[in-house]
């Protein structure tokens, strides 16, 4: 791996896996994305970390999913800004790319993000004491005092299986990974938990500047199909088309950008998307929503956008199906945004 899409307009480096220095935007933000799904659809969840210096603060998103299963999740918007380290751990000297999070919230957690290779490796470790319990997912947009708790805890590694793909008008990038480690589930303080030994796909995705969830809706999407083809697209609501973002990559192939992708989404009970239908270039396929891991965000003027996450299980026109995630975002007013 390490070898970049070259209709890149900025230049991607090794370098940008670390952090960014802050614009002068009070919403300017850093947000490092990782999910992760098995192969059978079985088994799924994701992890974000959003820093946010000039609010103050960051933000920590962690969930499991899976069939049969309740929505485990761990949303805190309150958390200390991250800080490099920890020593301990990593001795004297820390190296780009090395974030400790502690947050008070559901019942205090912990967690290290660890570019262990630049652009090749990211792991995961995160101990959580009182994720949420959700039997219904739109629980999510509620107190989430209300509902159960349970512990959860990651050990996971997400290795390259495709090379970078940085966007061409915005710094961000995405890499599609093999995911592989350990998931703890359940119990107090984790006695009584259940111990996974996971092994599936996903993607990270790495993005810095200036981020309005109140005012913008989109849709992200990415996932792999059964004859091991991972893809990605990406559309905002800006109330005109463009060349949106999209990619694949074919079974020990290389990173393939693909223009034009376009998404027809339909919404049900409480906005939630029932399913949508994803134009990649030369792969179309419809998209089924398996299970939800929502989260809803409150903004400093107190305006509420809600972020209906799922994973998902992809059919394509040509018989290959897939699993992995999408995002609908919605913003106040989001109905209005001419979503298609």
């Amino acid at each position: 791996m390490g070898k970049f899409v070259d209709h890149a307009t900025w230049p991607l480096r090794p370098e940008d896996e670390g952090t960014h220095p802050a614009g002068p935007e009070p919403l300017w933000s850093e947000s490092v994305y990782l999910d992760f799904a098995a192969e059978d659809g079985s088994l799924a969840g994701y992890v974000r970390l959003g820093l946010y210096p000039n609010w103050n603060r960051a933000w920590y998103w962690a969930c499991l999913v899976g069939r049969d299963r309740p929505t485990v999740l761990l949303a805190d918007h309150h958390v200390p800004l991250s800080v490099p380290g920890p020593p301990e751990r990593y001795g004297a000297g820390t190296r780009p790319g090395v974030h400790a999070v502690r947050g008070e919230g559901c019942g205090g957690f912990r967690a290290v993000h660890d570019v262990t290779a630049p652009m090749r490796s990211f792991r995961v470790t995160l101990d959580a004491g009182a994720a949420a319990v959700l039997d219904d997912p739109a629980m999510a947009y509620g107190d989430l005092g209300d509902a159960g708790t349970t512990s959860l805890a990651f050990d996971l590694e997400w290795r390259s299986g495709g090379d970078p793909y940085p966007y061409r008008f915005m710094s961000r990038y995405e890499i599609p990974c093999e995911v592989a480690g350990t998931i703890r589930v359940g119990g107090t303080g984790g006695a009584g938990a259940e111990e996974i030994a996971f092994s599936g796909y996903g993607e990270r995705d790495h993005s810095w500047g200036e981020r309005d969830w109140w005012r913008l809706s989109w849709l992200w999407s990415s996932g792999r199909l059964d004859d091991g083809t991972f893809f990605h697209g990406m559309r905002a609501n800006v109330g005109f088309e463009m060349p949106w973002p999209c990619f694949t990559v074919p079974p020990g192939g290389e990173t393939e950008e693909r223009e034009g992708f376009t998404a027809a989404s339909e919404f049900g009970e409480g906005g939630f998307p029932s399913g949508a239908r994803l134009e990649v270039p030369g792969l179309p396929m419809t998209v089924v929503p398996v299970a939800f891991a929502p989260v809803a965000m409150t903004s400093p003027d107190g305006e509420i956008a809600r972020f209906p996450r799922a994973l998902c299980r992809f059919e394509a026109e040509d018989g290959r199906s897939g699993y992995g995630w999408t995002e609908w975002h919605q913003p106040p007013g989001w109905r209005g945004h001419g979503w298609r």
